[in-house]
């Protein structure tokens, strides 16, 4: 179990309670995930959300890893003979892993430094009177050390002062006052003489930039990172040394008195080194790793966010849907699906230039619909869909059939992929696009899960942030609104059925092979037939799964089946059959929640076994509607300023949304165009895939850029 101090350490982090950190912990050990907890554990984290145990999840890992370093570290300066009660008291108390490292530091195995040759020489015993300012004219205790080694009393002190730089830039207390001052100062960059070719002019901003490390966005300092990566600028913290080199010694005198003026130009000397030589690099990359690490998990939180919002799409659900991937030169492929997403039929039809076969297009187009009965068309948004979306207009659709406009982001990926192989070994990536642009549609999540999330272009600086990190919180977004959704036990692909609570590819394998040998399951209870799918797994996935037509009905819903009895006492209470309860909102409404408390049944859980009831299996997900884009705006040359367009919001940014008005060119509504006072938080005001009207501010034909602003 993770230590007390620890426990602590992540309530006060995460402003929340420790038993709750305590429960949250227990449960992982357990083998708990973090949707089965949030959701069936109410009781024991105190209503936490899947974000909150997730951050929890974070950070207990992180506190195990610490532990383990604490351990590597003790052992190594055991092993030096310098392990005092005091140090080790210090290394196991603490909770912060920068200060685990300054601890670490001087007894850390390192190269051959200056300081090692001089120690070699024997001019430590030098430098520690030096140091602890014992003696006040260094000159004469230096003659001693003269010999062999030594060539002059000049080589004796440069050799102490050596050793007395490399000890101040190993003192913890030394590192985190520099470090206090740094994060105050300022971040500044300046061009390098690679600034002048075309590739640099994105980060011209940048150029001779700067900002308060402490104010600085994120978005503005990864943009400065990769400038600097890709060697159009150079960048540095601003501190001033001559401050720092006086703050270091003054703490350094009121520690010990000052030194006599024969000692106190070998110390200033020494310190300034150690200042120039060691402490300040090495603290001006520690502070701009830190400032990175905060810019990340901002970019990473907002890339979640945006995931988040792509998975959990309206869907236009079982619906038999026509799916264009729409082209000039190649044609546009065409693909008819089933209800359930399979493929009926694929063609290609070619109703642009530089062919222009419009009637025989339309005439393909109006049997496909009539003989596969098609209820809703795909359109692909890249190339060619505002002049795909004009074409399906002129076909006469039968009434109710409904056109819309899907994103293509991914698409390239999945269709190249193995995933995509497996399921269409036959068709080439033209029709897997296809179908792929349709089963969008139908179901977001279903066919987004497939591909990696870094393709579907709703990230920003997605190769700059720590890719351990972002994976894992992505990896955590997926997981939450798959199970958030639920899943349907016999239509879902093993790649949805994955992300379910306590199941994993393995797993999602074998319950695929029992349902293709055995048939559609009648229960959950028959989970348990499935090949190494024991009770534990059994516990953590059955509330997510959904099997419709099932001959006990909570079995369609999010009712866990270890709650099953108290529906049971429910369903008796009231004189029905449980069938009977299910459903009606009537018959729950006269239940009193309080009565059914019972063991680790508290309220909380009775209370969302009570709204199930009410709508057993409820998609939380909004329906799917139309959109239109303005029918006159077909290029960025038609775009003019004062317009007001329609447009979907395309991606969410630190500082600004991405809006496609219908051209191949997105628009940006910057922060400070959102309607309110100041800079917004564009996460706060709209949704991926929002449809909104904006106002053109601005059109910079040169750099092909739109500045909007959100009228509504």
């Amino acid at each position: 179990m993770i230590d007390k101090k620890y426990i602590k350490a992540i309530a006060d982090r995460l402003q929340v309670k420790e038993w709750q950190v305590e429960n949250c912990a227990a449960l992982f050990e357990e083998g708990a995930t973090i949707p089965f907890i949030s959701r069936y554990r109410k009781e024991r984290t105190g209503g936490l959300d899947d974000v909150a145990v997730a951050e929890i999840r974070h950070w207990t890992d992180v506190y195990s890893e610490m532990e383990k370093r604490k351990e590597t570290v003790l052992e190594t300066i055991s092993q030096a003979g310098a392990l005092t009660d005091g140090l080790r008291t210090r290394i196991e108390n603490t909770t912060d892993a920068r200060e685990l490292e300054d601890l670490y530091l001087p007894f850390r195995p390192k190269r051959r430094t200056r300081a090692t040759a001089a120690k070699e020489a024997g001019l430590e015993p030098l430098a520690d009177k030096m140091y602890s300012v014992s003696i006040a004219d260094p000159i004469p205790e230096a003659r001693k050390y003269v010999g062999d080694k030594v060539a002059s009393v000049e080589d004796a002190l440069a050799g102490a002062r050596d050793i007395i730089a490399e000890r101040l830039s190993e003192t913890a207390s030394v590192r985190e006052t520099v470090r206090q001052i740094f994060r105050t100062r300022r971040i500044v960059t300046k061009a390098t003489k690679k600034a002048d070719c075309p590739e640099a002019q994105k980060y011209k901003v940048y150029f001779n930039y700067t900002e308060s490390l402490e104010r600085i966005a994120p978005h503005r300092l990864l943009a400065m990172l990769r400038a600097e990566d890709e060697g159009f600028i150079t960048l540095k913290i601003d501190a001033d040394a001559e401050k720092c080199g006086k703050k270091i010694y003054y703490d350094f005198c009121q520690e010990r008195r000052y030194p006599a003026p024969a000692l106190a130009e070998q110390m200033h000397l020494a310190f300034d080194d150690a200042y120039k030589r060691l402490i300040e690099p090495s603290i001006s990359n520690e502070v701009l790793k830190a400032a990175k690490e905060k810019a990340d998990i901002e970019s990473i939180r907002i890339f979640g966010e945006n995931l988040r919002q792509l998975l959990l799409a309206p869907p236009v659900g079982q619906k038999r849907v026509l799916a264009i991937d729409p082209g000039f030169r190649t044609g546009c492929k065409v693909v008819c699906l089933d209800g359930q997403g399979n493929l009926l039929h694929n063609e290609a039809i070619f109703p642009h230039p530089p062919a222009n076969e419009k009637i025989k297009s339309i005439q393909a187009v109006s049997a496909m619909i009539q003989k596969y009965g098609i209820e809703v068309i795909a359109i692909g948004n890249g190339t060619a869909s505002r002049e795909t979306e004009e074409f399906i207009r002129r076909v006469p659709l039968p009434k109710g059939v409904r056109v819309f406009t899907v994103s293509e982001d991914g698409a390239s990926i999945y269709s190249a992929s193995e995933v995509a192989r497996e399921e269409f070994p036959e068709y080439d990536v033209t029709v897997r696009g296809a179908v792929s642009i349709g089963r969008r549609l139908m179901d977001p999540l279903a066919e987004l899960v497939k591909i990696d999330p870094k393709s579907l272009g709703v990230g920003q600086y997605q190769h700059d942030v720590d890719q351990a990190l972002l994976k894992e919180k992505l990896d955590n977004t997926v997981e939450s609104c798959v199970n958030s959704v639920g899943v349907n036990l016999n239509t879902a692909s093993s790649y949805l059925l994955s992300y379910v609570s306590g199941i994993g590819p393995a797993l999602a394998e074998n319950i695929v092979e029992y349902r293709s040998e055995n048939g559609a399951y009648k229960s959950r209870k028959e989970l348990l037939k499935v090949k190494r799918l024991g009770g534990k797994a059994f516990e953590q996935c059955a509330g997510f799964l959904r099997i419709h037509g099932a001959e006990n009905p909570l079995d369609n819903s999010a009712v866990h089946p270890e709650a099953y009895h108290i529906v049971d006492r429910m369903a008796r209470d009231l004189g029905v059959s449980a069938s009977e309860l299910v459903g009606n909102a009537d018959l729950c409404s006269r239940i009193e929640p309080e009565k059914y408390v019972e063991g680790e049944f508290g309220l909380p859980t009775i209370n969302d076994i009570l709204n199930e009831l009410r709508k057993p299996g409820r998609d939380p997900r909004e329906s799917a509607e139309t959109f239109e884009f303005a029918h006159d705006i077909k290029t960025i040359e038609d775009v003019k300023t004062g317009m007001e367009l329609p447009g979907i919001v395309t991606n969410i940014t630190a500082f600004g949304a991405f809006v496609d008005i219908g051209i191949k060119q997105n628009g940006l509504i910057h922060g400070t165009q959102m309607g309110v006072k100041g800079m917004a938080d564009p996460s706060r005001i709209l949704k991926l895939h929002q449809q909104v009207i904006v106002r053109v501010l601005s059109v910079d034909f040169d750099r092909l850029r739109i500045s909007l602003r959100l009228v509504k």
